[in-house]
């Protein structure tokens, strides 16, 4: 009975561990629970159209296998990017009547209640978009229609900060649309202004940006900016994204920063370069599923679950504060049928157990382990030559050189500088980001300057731990 009790208290104490509201470290370099200052570590996963297209029954099931996965933020967009106030939700309701924003649809909004409200059940914090950057204007328009000036604006966020006063959230402002003008930005400050004044400053705010940019960017020294955001986007394999972790991390004022949205797994490489956007385009390629079944097309290729590791640990060993993960078929959600927005290799129920997505538990679990908001880059630890691309590594270590973490993208041979850690004797352990398994190495000294990777799989990525004596 005592063990009992003992194992409920814990799963009591984790449960109300997450569900605390956030804030910003002291040193501003990460997020924290507000209550007791524990570090946050942001693992997200972007489900842009969770609250637009899936019931309920459906959505509970997506937050369970996030949850179960180790994910702890799920980004989702209120006023979607398919059309999201024409075209009504898993229940017939439009967010608005009249597209006014003045007059929301009570109907629409509770089924977004019962979602945020589940996800903070299981502990998931919800880092929700207002709306699609497509609704304000942009140089580059969507489906839209651009429905915000300021005084709207303000008054649609004073109602959602008002509504969600309560719950375990972030806002993120934007929708994957730069900021084009300054009648633009009074905008965006006027929703955040709103936000803030419904929910009387309670959560951090931020933005998302179109690909390749950072709100710090554009928004840094806006008073309603917690955190900067940045999209390292779909353009490339091996897309050096730890430059805009580098890049945010040095403004002043100091913010924490994260890629709200990198390359996703299963989408295609730089899929703009082959697309045209328009209806039944694919259509002789896709099966009755909805899904593409020949892959021709797109020469450059897909990303897939070593696309996202790699991307993952670059970013923050660069000094991210987290990362949000991605899959091509389940931001859209895109269900057997159905047509797709960029071509989709499985429905999204099928996407939630793809291997990059499996993976992320361990990018979690590692940096956990190892006190992740006591990282600060550190790439002069390798003193052999580090190429860009596939051969690149990233290390950083324990602000007082008590430990260090070095990811290989691929398994190479390579020479470290341990006279920089803070001892003359160590233990070291290579990590399988594919399975979280562990190999340890014998204890060394300062003087063990060469190393090489384990080499099976050959194109295999991993993760080299080593702690000071």
């Amino acid at each position: 009975m005592k063990s009992t009790g003992f194992t409920l208290l814990l799963v009591l104490v984790f449960q109300v561990a997450f569900t605390q509201e956030l804030a910003i470290s002291e040193n501003q370099r990460y997020l924290i629970y507000k209550s007791d200052s524990t570090p946050f570590f942001w693992l997200g996963d972007t489900a842009w159209e969770l609250f637009h297209k899936l019931d309920r029954e459906e959505a509970l099931h997506y937050l369970q296998t996030r949850a179960d996965q180790g994910f702890t933020v799920i980004q989702a967009v209120i006023l979607a990017e398919r059309d999201g106030v024409r075209t009504p939700n898993a229940y017939g309701d439009l967010p608005f009547e009249d597209l006014d924003p003045k007059r929301p649809n009570e109907a629409y909004f509770e089924h977004v209640d019962f979602i945020i409200d589940e996800a903070n059940k299981l502990g998931l914090v919800m880092g929700v978009l207002p709306t699609w950057g497509d609704k304000v204007y942009s140089e580059h328009p969507g489906a839209g229609p651009i429905l915000f000036g300021e005084e709207n604006a303000r008054i649609f966020g004073e109602y959602l900060g008002r509504r969600y006063r309560d719950a375990n959230l972030v806002w993120i402002l934007g929708g994957d649309r730069d900021i084009a003008n300054e009648e633009v930005r009074a905008v965006w400050d006027a929703m955040a202004a709103g936000i803030a004044e419904g929910d009387g400053k309670t959560h951090l705010m931020t933005y998302h940006p179109r690909g390749s940019r950072s709100s710090g960017d554009y928004l840094h020294d806006a008073d309603w900016m917690d955190f900067n955001m940045y999209q390292s986007s779909h353009a490339r394999f091996y897309n050096p994204v730890y430059e805009f972790a580098l890049k945010d991390r040095a403004l002043q004022p100091t913010k924490p920063t994260l890629d709200g949205e990198p390359a996703y797994e299963d989408i295609p490489v730089a899929f703009w370069e082959f697309m045209k956007f328009e209806p039944g385009e694919f259509s002789e390629i896709t099966d009755e599923d909805g899904t593409l079944k020949d892959r021709t097309p797109f020469t450059k290729g897909f990303f897939d679950g070593k696309s996202v590791r790699v991307h993952a640990y670059w970013n923050i060993l660069a000094g991210a504060a987290g990362y949000t993960y991605g899959n091509n078929a389940v931001w859209q959600m895109h269900k057997k049928g159905e047509t797709f927005v960029i071509p989709a290799l499985t429905d999204w129920k099928d996407a939630l157990r793809r291997p990059g997505a499996e993976s992320m538990r361990f990018v979690r679990k590692l940096f956990e382990m190892r006190s992740f908001s006591e990282l600060v880059p550190a790439q002069e630890l390798i003193v052999s030559p580090n190429p860009e691309g596939e051969n690149h590594i990233r290390a950083a270590k324990q602000r007082d050189g008590d430990f260090a973490v070095i990811y290989l993208a691929n398994p190479q041979e390579f020479e470290l500088d341990l006279s920089l850690l803070n001892s003359d004797r160590f233990t070291a352990f290579w990590y399988d980001p594919r399975n979280g398994s562990r190999f340890k190495l014998p204890e060394f000294g300062i003087a063990q300057k060469v190393w090489t990777a384990p080499s099976v799989p050959d194109d295999a990525d991993w993760v080299l731990v080593i702690e000071a004596k």
